[in-house]
Parts: structure tokens; C-alpha cells; sequence
């Protein structure tokens, strides 16, 4: 299991956070990140499917230290 930083533009609405449950969201002034454990591949890939059927932007992603 790894941990991720996903970066998305703009400031996501309560709803949309709400789309990305196992992943916990800090809201800066152009962008929210989304930041947590992703156990595999194919769930990193899933959450960035998500990210693109709903629309958003990602700004850069990134795999973080523990």
C-alpha cells in the first residue's frame, strides 16, 4: 500500500469530495488535493477514471512518503 496526492483544479464542492470516500481532501485557494493509502494499481487507476467521469482537472498526482 502505497500513499497518493492527487491534485485537482479548482475547489471541490461537498458533493464531489463525497464521490472519493476512502480518501481524505485539503481545499487550498485554486485547488484541493486529495490524499491517501491506495492499496494497488488498478484502484489508483479507478480513482483517476472517477476523476475524469466527474469532470475534473488533475493537476498532478503523486505517489508521497509515508
Amino acid at each position: 500500500m502505497q500513499r497518493y496526492e492527487i491534485r485537482i483544479d479548482g475547489q471541490l464542492s461537498t458533493t464531489l469530495t463525497a464521490a472519493f470516500p476512502e480518501l481524505e481532501h485539503v481545499v487550498m485557494s485554486d485547488q484541493t488535493v486529495l490524499y491517501g493509502p491506495v492499496v494497488d494499481e488498478a484502484q489508483l487507476y479507478g480513482l483517476l477514471t472517477r476523476c475524469q467521469s466527474l469532470g475534473l482537472r488533475v493537476v498532478e498526482m503523486c505517489q508521497v512518503p509515508e
